[in-house]
Parts: structure tokens; C-alpha cells; sequence
């Protein structure tokens, strides 16, 4: 971990870093060429195939009691159990409250959706 993560992460309390860090482990897992950046002033951890918006996959947005899995796509995917939140032309997030949530299938089966809309699945 680079120093801006230990920083970033540092502005929260252990549950969240906790869960901050299952999230993002499910995330190296599913898309491991990801570029992974720092963002303090937006306060999320982005995931993407460049530095641009337009490349970005989703990001992990720390809050006081949950994480937000953010999808920059996330109007363009399946989302059966209804995980997906959000009213934005595009963007949608999953709340994550707990390191079960990260567990389930569906979680993951939308991250590897988002993942694949890239074209850079592994």
C-alpha cells in the first residue's frame, strides 16, 4: 500500500479501513490491470483503465457507517437482486455495511459486469 492510500485511509475509523480494504480486494481480484488512484479531494479510491473519466470502472467511497462501491456505468448493468442505488445518468453504487455484503454473488457478478464493459476482463 503507497503512502496516499495509508493517508486516505487514515481519515477513517478501523471498521471502515477494514471494509475499505475487503472491498478493495475484491476489486484487484476482479479487474488486477486496474489503475488504482487516490482521489482526496473526492474522497474515493478510483479504479480504471487510465486516468481519465472516461476509463474510469468504479471507485470506493468511504462513509461515516458503510463503503459505496461506485460504478461509472452502472445504468448499463444487470442488476437482478436491485444492489445497484443511485439517480445519476450513469453512475450507480452498491452500499456496503458489512464484509458479507462483498461476499455475495451478486456483488461480484456486477463488478465483473462493470469489469467487462471494458474489455480488459481477466
Amino acid at each position: 500500500m503507497d503512502n496516499s492510500l495509508d493517508n486516505f485511509l487514515a481519515l477513517y475509523d478501523s471498521e471502515i479501513q477494514s471494509l475499505v480494504m475487503h472491498v478493495r480486494d475484491l476489486v484487484l481480484e476482479a479487474f488486477p490491470q486496474s489503475l488504482e488512484q487516490v482521489d482526496l479531494p473526492s474522497k474515493i479510491i478510483a479504479y480504471g483503465k487510465d486516468r481519465t473519466y472516461k476509463g474510469l470502472v468504479c471507485a470506493i467511497a468511504p462513509q461515516r457507517g458503510y463503503v459505496n462501491l461506485m460504478f461509472s456505468q452502472g445504468t448499463q448493468l444487470n442488476d437482478p437482486a436491485h444492489l445497484l442505488e443511485g439517480s445519476g445518468k450513469r453512475a450507480r453504487h452498491i452500499k456496503i455495511r458489512a464484509a458479507s455484503d462483498v461476499d455475495r454473488p451478486e456483488v461480484r457478478d456486477i463488478l465483473q459486469q462493470a469489469v467487462n464493459l471494458t474489455g480488459e476482463a481477466k
